[in-house]
Order: structure tokens, then sequence, then C-alpha cells
């Protein structure tokens, strides 16, 4: 039994000797005499039948959801909500059942029952009130005592105050806040938990400089998420921090409450974006909470990401399936994944290697796979598009049909906004690789429990590997110039959580529709969904932003070049076909397009003859593949229609 389990267990433990605890209060302080020994005598034949009901009623209240130290309204409310269903169940079986057919009269009364729910409550409640009490004064004392940085905190009241809370529960340390700035005038003259509001941002330097005059220099800037909305335009904070030579870092959380909150140091890309779409976090956990997953793929941007958010769900089991030994290496040492509950393991292995996929599949036997693993930058396919089909089609194909195989029930293809309408080998094996899952998906349509199979599409992920964000950086600190392809060239960002976290909201949504059948009226299940990216970033403006934010002036400190555009590359992405008909489904941040796509004994007609066009290396005949299944394909030149393969063809597993 490890740790958690061990705690856990006291508190289940301290939970039903309170429940017997209350029971014998109650007597004691409602009778007395003759009518307490009465009760006393039958005790031991109700207590224990009680005790065990009462555990299952704290279960299923979330009695055992979140830690002592965190204890606040949501936790008194389940268990007044525990302590409701007790004593009403009390009321029942003693007016119901004990009174007419066993002793004649009430075992407890209208007014026992009352005491007792009053006794019940204090009893499960008032210790965890205490014990965050100890816990909060505690880190009171150690924050005097410690040497702890003096900080101001940045943001809305209503950010501070929650970020204050996990200050003086220990989650978030070395941090003794000294004041708090607001970008909104209106939160002037307030107080939160004793620190007081000074200013607003347009205030800072006086702030800082009226500390230093004090003797106590404020050493950090801390920023919450209301901090670097647009409203509080976030530009002008990072400026008046990098003229005063402070540290600006931001707030992140991997749960509610910031009980699991970190400090991370504010990225210029943490600032060239939208808002985030705000996650349903209790959906995801339900969905993800105690199921095995594997991730195809997990050492990149994407995957590495979406183990994270596996592990901070709750799965019982995450297996990472990475072809690159160090970058596998890399995402088991992450401490995210090191400190959780969950049973993490990883195997090298690649997806091109058919009988090595089913034989990871089919021993670790998960319930929802991720499919990650991909070849994906447009140059490189261009040259080498032998390899991407390997991996992005026949790949894909092995991880699906694997999955299948091994139960899974619900398969994950990371798909791309370039898969529509494709002019490159990146969009044209990533929408083959959709068809095939669509084309899985509709076969087992109809079966109870029968395996899912999406692909969900998005576009550039902030700072991941090949990103134009960290290019423009690097570019930046070097002096420039910063290369862009075309001055129109236009692309839909989004940050590395937020798209893991909608991806599992995708994937939730897929499952809930496990069984849904064709309806009558013609409609289908969607099989493929496409994250909102909000407005399209021109990339030519991101790049004099970037050397704004930077502290230099576009043009004149350093230069922006025009290189033109690449093999494959386009000016504008699209997120659904012309054709493909599109759906809301009641989920902020997704929407669905329904299946349009053939059937799959033609796509695998398809698969055999990329085979051949893999084994003679003729790219004409892997082109005509494409066009023929995806008529919006873009080839390089006309060609001769298909030839029917050859007997001998066959599916490719390398």
């Amino acid at each position: 039994m490890n740790r958690q389990d061990f705690k856990k267990t006291l508190i289940v433990m301290h939970d039903l000797v309170m429940t017997g605890v209350a029971v014998l209060a109650t007597f004691f302080v409602r009778f007395e005499g003759p009518l307490l020994n009465e009760r006393l005598v039958h005790l031991p034949l109700f207590l224990p039948p009680f005790i065990a009901f009462a555990g299952v009623v704290y279960w299923f209240s979330q009695l055992y959801r979140s830690k002592w130290r965190f204890a606040s309204l949501p936790d008194l409310f389940n268990i007044f909500r525990a302590s409701t269903i007790l004593a009403l169940t009390l009321l029942v079986v003693d007016y119901i059942l004990v009174s007419p057919q066993f002793l004649g009269t009430f075992y407890f009364g209208k007014i026992t029952i009352a005491l007792y729910w009053l006794i019940q409550m204090f009893l499960l409640g008032g210790p965890r009130l205490a014990f965050r009490y100890l816990k909060y004064a505690r880190s009171r004392n150690s924050l005097q005592r410690d040497s702890s940085t003096p900080t101001l905190l940045l943001g809305r009241v209503a950010d501070v105050e929650v970020i204050l809370r996990a200050i003086e529960a220990g989650t978030v340390g070395k941090i003794q806040p000294r004041g708090i700035l607001s970008y909104r005038s209106d939160d002037l003259g307030q107080s939160m938990r004793g620190v007081p509001v000074l200013g607003t941002f347009a205030d800072m330097d006086q702030v800082v400089q009226d500390f230093q005059e004090r003797g106590v220099p404020i050493r950090r800037l801390v920023a919450t998420p209301s901090a670097l909305t647009p409203e509080a335009n976030p530009d002008m904070l990072l400026a008046r921090a990098r003229r005063l030579g402070l540290p600006l870092v931001r707030v992140t959380s991997l749960g509610e409450g910031m009980r699991n909150a970190e400090l991370a140091p504010l990225e210029i890309e943490d600032l060239l974006l939208r808002p985030t779409v705000q996650i349903d976090r209790q959906r995801l956990e339900n969905f993800i909470r105690g199921k095995r997953v594997l991730v195809t793929g997990g050492g990149g941007s994407i995957g590495s990401e979406i183990c994270t958010r596996a592990v901070a769900f709750g799965a019982s089991d995450l297996l990472i399936l990475e072809s690159s030994e160090p970058s596998l290496h890399h995402i088991l040492e992450n401490p995210t994944l090191l400190s959780s509950d969950t049973n993490v393991d990883g195997v090298i292995a690649d997806v091109r290697d058919r009988e090595r996929v089913r034989e990871v599949m089919n021993e670790f036997k998960p319930e929802v796979v991720f499919h990650a693993a991909a070849l994906k930058h447009v140059p490189y396919l261009e040259k080498n598009w032998t390899e991407g089909i390997k991996t992005n089609v026949f790949g894909s194909v092995n991880v699906a049909d694997a999955a299948v195989e091994a139960g899974a029930d619900t398969i994950v293809m990371i798909s791309t906004d370039k898969a529509i309408d494709p002019v490159s080998m990146l969009g044209a094996t990533k929408r083959f690789a959709e068809m095939y899952g669509q084309a899985l998906d509709a076969e087992f349509m109809g079966r109870n429990g029968a395996t899912r199979t999406i692909a969900v599409r998005f576009g550039n992920v902030l700072g991941s590997v090949g990103s134009v964000v960290p290019k423009f950086k690097a570019q930046i600190a070097r002096g420039g110039p910063v290369t862009v392809t075309h001055p129109d060239m236009v692309r839909y960002f989004m940050t590395t959580r937020e798209a893991a976290d909608l991806v599992l909201t995708s994937a939730s949504h897929a499952e809930e529709s496990r069984s849904l059948t064709e309806r009558s009226n013609g409609d289908e299940r969607a099989s493929v969904y496409v994250l909102k990216m909000g407005q399209p970033v021109r990339i030519y403006e991101l790049a004099e932003r970037m050397i704004r934010l930077a502290g230099y002036e576009p043009g004149e400190d350093i230069e922006i070049a025009v290189t033109g555009a690449r093999a494959g590359e386009r000016l504008h992405e699209i997120l659904f076909a012309r054709e493909e008909p599109r759906a809301e489904i009641g989920i902020d941040g997704v929407m669905a397009a329904k299946p349009i796509f053939a059937d799959r004994e033609r796509v695998e007609q398809w698969l055999k003859i990329l085979d051949r066009a893999l084994v003679d290396g003729d790219r004409g005949l892997a082109e005509r593949v494409f066009e023929e299944a995806i008529p919006e394909f873009k080839r390089r030149a006309p060609a001769p229609p298909l030839a029917a393969p050859a007997p001998q063809a066959r599916l490719a597993s390398n």
C-alpha cells in the first residue's frame, strides 16, 4: 500500500468511527436511565450494518476525492448531503420498519434523529476544518520564518485570492505576497486575505520604488490568468517588468482550486493567443479516471501533453509507445508522471512494425488509445514521401487494427487542418488515415460496446517541435533576420495544454455515443472532431509582435525577410472540407464533422495499391491513389487512371 492509499484508508476509518461515535453521543445526550439502557442493548445489532451503509453513502457523496488540507465549501456540502441521507434513512427505518414490526416503539424518534444529524455533521466536518486551519497557521508561520521572496501579485482580486490560498496551503512556496496590483481601478482599496491592493498595473513603478525605500525590495512578479487577458494589456505588463528588471512568472494549475498550482516563466507565446477555452475538468476526470491509456508518439509535443493530462485526470495505467529512445526517456522522467498515482510505463516500438504494435496492444489491453505518432513537417515529407505513407498511413492502420483487436473502447487519431483540401503529402496521408478510421468506425456502428475510432483535427501548436514561434525566438535572440515564407501566410494557433484537453474532450464525447446507431433521418454519429482555433493569425504580424515583445523594433533593430513559400505549403488553412457537414455537439471549443468516406473494402484496395507504390518507389501511383480517394487533393501533374491492384499485392506491415 502506497502512502496515498494509506492516508485515504485512515480517512475512511476516521469517518466510520465518527459515525459510531455520533450514534452513541446522540443516545447519551438524548436519553438516560432505562431509556438509554434499552437502546444500548440493541446497539450491537443495529450499529455494524448502519456503519457499513454509511461508508457506502460517504463514498458516493465524494468525501474522499479531496484532501483535508483543502477542505472547503464543496466538501462541507458533501458532508451535509451524506449526513442528510443517513438521517433520512434512519427516519424511514425507524417509522416504517422498527416501530410497527419489532419494538412497538420508536428506536430513535424525530428529535433524536435531528440531534444525530447535527452531531454527525460536526464530527465529520470539524476535524477537516481544524486540520485545514492547522495547516494554514503553520504555513503562515513558515512564511514569516523562511527567507521567502517579496512578491507582487498581478490580476483581479478573485484570481489573486486563489493563489493566496495555494500559498497558505503550501502548494506554492518561497513567495511572500506584499501587495496586489490589478488592471481594474474598481479593485483599489480592497484587501484579500490580509494582502492589500496597492494600485493598478500603471502604478507598478511607483509601488516597487515605495517598497525599495522601505527596505523591502520586490524580487518577483506573479501574474494570475486574468493579468494575461487582452483587457489587461499584457504586452505593456511584460515591458514594465523588463524595464524594472523583475522576473515575471505566471500561475499554472493541473487541477481545480490551484491544488497543484505551479509557477512558470512567462514566455512570449503566452501572450500571443486568444483566451483559451474553459475546459470541463469534471467531464475529463469522469472519462479518464481509472482507465488504461496508451499513447503512441508519447514523447512528442502533443503526445507528451496528453500523457500528463491523462495522469492529472486519474488514469489507472499509462503506457507510452515511442520509437525514439531519448524522447521516451525524457517523458518518463517528467516530474508530473513520476509523482502521480498512475502506473506509468513505456515501450520502444515503431508504429510501422505491425506485429510489434499488436504484441504491445494485446499485452497492455488499453481502454483508450491516443495515436499521436506521426511525421508532420511538410517540406521533409514532400522530399521523403515514402516515409510519410509508411508512418502516417500504414502506421495509423497498424495502431487502429491492433487497438480494435485488443478490445479498446476508443481510438483517437491526432490529425491536422492540413488534411482538408490537401496540397501536400502530409495533408494527403493524414486525410487518408482519417478515412480509414471513419471506415473502421462505420463497420462497428450499432454494436454495443464496439470500439469507437475518431480523428481530431487542429492547427499549429505553440512551442511544439518545428513550430514557427520557437524558430522566431531563436532568430530574434541571434539578432535576426526573422524569416517569413510569405507576407500573407495565415495560420491557426493554440497551446499544447488546450489542444490536449480538447482532444480528451472529443474522446469523451465519442465514448458517450459508442452504442449510437444510424438514425432514421440519415444522420450519423460524428467520427471527425475539429477544435475551434479562434481567429487565424497572420504570420508576418506574429513576427512583428514577437520582435516588439522582445524589446526591439521590426525593420529597424531586427529585419523581417520574406523567403518564399515552400513546396506543399498553402497560404490559408481549412478546418472543414467543402462537402463535409459540420455540427455543434454542445461542448465549448469542439465541433464535429459528419463522416464522408469510402467503405472499408474500397479503402483496403487503395492500401494495396499504396503498398505497391512503396515497393516500386512510384510517387505518381501513390498520388493517383490519393487523388481518387480524396478528390480535392491537388496533385503535382495529371496522370492516367488507376489500374486494378495485382493479385499478389499485400497490405504493408512495415
